[in-house]
């Protein structure tokens, strides 16, 4: 079971604190790197269709799990569960066939995160050979990029295999956090972009991850609620702290609340649908604010049973949860806007 009486976020921030207890000790080598999943067999995907999995979760009473209905289905790229926190978590690259980290990864990500999609959309989410937490961090650069470029050949391998024989013409959602956002950006600008599976973007959530305003070539920013074929992304910092130190302005952020990319257009608490932070069954409505400033998402402390022990300033790790209920509505929004277009 996930840490009931802990936040996720909170457990997350745990994670990364202890992250390098167990880092990688040499540099990259292939030799030591595992096998690449076989996305024919099911054990190699976190979430899918065809058999019960934590994506078919909802919270209590809030929301419904519609994947059985749904004519549209959503490819999620999880973000880095391999953090170094087991004693087998030493090498560049987590192994698909993990049964503790996929349990992790299924409990945290797959529960808090994946499931934002699933009142619209049936959940893939492939199982991938994941960069260590490390990579983000270490001063070698060139075994950081050896291990992502690992991670991301797996998950360009998982979507070739979607659209081949899962997705039989349907549209699809894109959507990752953090590692997950930077594999599905370098996805979007290689794989759809520039054929024929633009027509059926329906949008792109690339939460955590920094995105250029010239990344994409014809894909552009959403500036509207409904606008479909378009991508979102943003960073969530607290807001007195980002005030100070934000100064990426050539990245391209969208508010989670009002759906703009538009600087100083406040969105106050009182237009937040919900967060998901503690038990998943619990939604914290109107306890967020949103607000782009410099490439980044300002948002005041939020306020919830446990959260005067939430100080840090980078709130990274709710990009997705403390707007969890934003991203369901508005991922609804699109999907209807998307059939009527």
């Amino acid at each position: 079971m996930f840490p009931k009486p802990i936040l996720f976020f909170l457990f997350c921030a745990i994670l990364l604190t202890s992250c390098f207890d167990r880092r990688p000790r040499s540099s990259f080598d292939p030799s030591r790197t595992p096998p690449p999943p076989n996305y024919q067999d099911k054990a190699n995907w976190a979430a899918h269709p065809d058999f019960a999995d934590m994506a078919d979760s909802v919270p209590c009473t809030k929301a419904e799990d519609l994947q059985r209905l749904a004519d549209v289905d959503v490819f999620f790229l999880y973000p880095t569960t391999y953090t170094g926190t087991k004693p087998g978590e030493k090498q560049w690259n987590a192994a698909p066939d993990d049964v503790a980290l996929n349990k992790k990864t299924e409990q945290s990500t797959i529960l808090y995160q994946s499931t934002i999609f699933n009142g619209v959309a049936r959940v893939f989410a492939p199982r991938y050979r994941q960069a260590h937490l490390y990579s983000f961090f270490t001063k070698d650069s060139l075994s950081a990029e050896q291990a992502l470029d690992v991670a991301y050949a797996d998950v360009l391998a998982a979507f070739d295999y979607y659209i081949e024989y899962e997705n039989k013409g349907r549209p699809f959602i894109l959507a990752g956090h953090s590692q997950g956002a930077r594999h599905g950006m370098y996805l979007l600008r290689d794989r759809i972009e520039q054929t024929n599976l633009a027509n059926r973007l329906v949008v792109a959530y690339l939460a955590g991850w920094p995105v250029k305003q010239d990344f994409f070539k014809k894909t552009p920013p959403c500036q509207r609620p409904e606008q479909t074929g378009c991508f979102c992304s943003w960073r969530t910092w607290k807001r007195e702290y980002g005030l100070k130190h934000a100064f990426e302005e050539d990245v391209v952020c969208t508010n989670p609340i009002n759906w703009s990319t538009e600087e100083g257009l406040y969105a106050p608490k009182s237009e937040n649908k919900g967060a998901v932070l503690r038990s998943f069954c619990d939604v914290y409505t109107q306890i967020c604010d949103a607000e782009v400033y410099k490439g980044i998402l300002l948002c005041t402390k939020p306020s919830f049973p446990g959260s005067a022990l939430f100080i840090r300033n980078n709130y990274h790790i709710g990009d997705m949860n403390l707007y969890y209920m934003d991203i369901r509505a508005n991922a609804k929004t699109r999907v209807d806007a998307f059939w009527k277009n």
